[in-house]
């Protein structure tokens, strides 16, 4: 059983024959895509939102002064940050669906291969929490 389905597989691959005529596999493709599109959306809406906070707790505190404070603090920058993650995230994300439909129709598209992107994402925001842990032990 093993074997026929190993024969079939070398078969398929030795005829050009990857599934790329399958709309599944660019259904798949674009489900991907639109991931990545809603992880860049959500770091720029927690950007924003990191940003706007920091601002609230400027006028809070203002407020209860009741004269004008003119620290930025790190809020601001992380914030901005952030939104300049999320826009990288979905630029990257364009050029890696435009890149991987234009394999599948060629027929080149390699499976198992690694998603440097998603690599690359999960160590920057580990750095991002780290810094961001290591800045609320600070405050404390």
């Amino acid at each position: 059983m093993a074997e026929d389905k190993r024969a079939a597989s070398a078969s398929a691959a030795s005829s050009g024959s990857n599934g790329s005529n399958d709309p599944r596999i660019y259904f798949a493709a674009e489900r991907t895509f639109l991931a990545w599109i809603r992880t860049g959306l959500g770091l720029m809406g927690v950007g924003f939102a990191v940003s706007r906070f920091g601002l609230f707790l400027r006028e809070m505190r203002a407020s209860e002064v009741h004269a004008v404070v003119h620290s930025t603090g790190v809020s601001e920058y992380s914030g901005v940050a952030l939104v300049a993650v999320g826009v990288v995230v979905n630029l990257t994300a364009v050029a890696q669906h435009i890149r991987t439909v234009r394999e599948l129709r060629e027929g080149n598209w390699i499976p198992g291969r690694v998603s440097t992107n998603a690599i690359v994402l999960a160590l920057l925001l580990t750095v991002v929490g780290l810094g961001m842990g290591a800045y609320l032990l600070y405050l404390r």
